[in-house]
């Protein structure tokens, strides 16, 4: 029996208590071993490679499609989670009535999940400031 290439290269923020409770899951998920978990905070990765900054790529969640496509924002929920064959779960928030709204409730969550991730017990802010940057 071969082995599958990996379909799908997933950059998450390793120092986000939200972002490792779903990588976590996805990890368990990753059976076939089609999808690439990468912290961008892990000290050799190198945003510019994709023609990005640590920056940008803290801003929204990024992910690389095996032809090398750049996916931004939610097509990249639903790229890991088909190439963990649960594609079907996030298959809705890519329909287009409902597309836009689970768009721009991403980008509102993606903007304030620090803070939400704080809240839930995470240990990213500390004396009441959550700060966004490329750990020392």
């Amino acid at each position: 029996m071969t082995i599958p290439p990996p379909q799908f290269t997933l950059f998450y923020d390793g120092l986000c208590p939200i972002c490792q409770a779903e990588v976590a899951w996805l990890r368990r998920c990753n059976r076939q071993g089609r999808l690439i978990l990468q912290d961008i905070n892990a000290p050799d990765f190198q945003a510019e490679a994709y023609g990005k900054t640590y920056a940008d790529m803290l801003a929204e969640i990024h992910g690389l499609q095996a032809d090398g496509t750049l996916l931004i924002g939610m097509p990249v929920f639903r790229a890991a989670y088909q190439a963990v064959g649960l594609g079907w779960l996030l298959a809705p928030t890519g329909w287009p009535l409902l597309s836009p709204a689970f768009a721009l409730l991403y980008r509102l969550f993606a903007r304030y999940r620090l803070g939400i991730g704080s809240r839930l017990g995470g240990g990213r802010c500390t004396d009441g400031q959550c700060r966004i940057g490329k750990p020392d």
